[in-house]
């Protein structure tokens, strides 16, 4: 898939915020559409299934929280989310819903533009690994030819972000990975992200783990980052 050949759907309540980014966008050479809820923007990718959503948070009738439960439940559409308070974030990226990057308002336009060609270029390239389509650790079960994870041969639905990041831990198991190291190796060196949302996007890994009895899929080593852990099984509440 080509970047410049890619549909890009912006859903927001406000007009204005609708036209800024659609310029935007067009003007760096991507195809947009545009919804005003979350109803007409599951309608929209129905029918014209485009390559990424930008999706604002606070919206009428349906907020972009359920708007992405929806999405989610029928693919792993990429989602950018627009949020109007920062400490949202770790209750949307915390949930089993996932994203895979966010601004916060006010944002500029250019920065909403590049994280949108980031998650589209990590998206045309995927996968080229040299590794093994195949990986099994404990119950860990990874396709990586698929974008598949399984915990003892149940599918758990993964966010591209959160299965680069599983993925990245496993293809080294024993190494602890930085914050930095991960943000390398799942998005490219360079990408401007915080080491919050690494930790936000391991919180919502480690839920979704362990509601089918996988909570001990990743470890966090104080001081340094994580691991690829024991993937024993350990029910009940996963680590923080």
């Amino acid at each position: 898939m080509a970047i410049m050949q890619s549909t890009v759907l912006v859903v927001d309540d406000d007009p204005h915020i609708r036209d800024l980014l659609t310029f935007a966008l067009q003007k760096a050479g991507l195809a947009t559409r545009e919804a005003a809820d979350g109803e007409a923007a599951l309608a929209d990718i129905a029918l014209f299934r485009p390559n990424l959503v930008v999706l604002d948070i606070n919206m009428p009738r349906m907020d972009g929280i359920e708007t992405c439960r929806r999405i989610r439940a029928h693919g792993d559409l990429p989602v950018l989310f627009l949020s109007s308070r920062d400490d949202e974030i770790d209750r949307i990226l915390g949930m089993e819903l996932g994203a895979d990057d966010y601004v916060t308002k006010p944002f500029s336009p250019r920065e909403v533009v590049a994280r949108v060609a980031a998650i589209l270029r990590r998206i045309a390239r995927n996968p080229p690994p040299p590794t093994p389509g195949q990986f099994a650790f404990g119950g860990l079960g990874l396709d990586a030819d698929g974008w598949r994870a399984t915990w003892r041969n149940i599918e758990v639905p993964l966010t591209v972000t959160e299965f680069s990041i599983v993925r990245t831990l496993a293809d080294a198991p024993r190494r602890v990975f930085t914050r930095d190291a991960i943000i390398d190796r799942v998005h490219g060196p360079g990408f401007a992200m915080t080491d919050r949302t690494i930790d936000s996007h391991v919180r919502n890994l480690r839920a979704k783990f362990a509601t089918v009895g996988g909570a001990d899929v990743i470890e966090t080593r104080p001081g340094i980052g994580y691991q690829l852990g024991p993937c024993l099984g350990a029910p009940g509440k996963p680590e923080a």
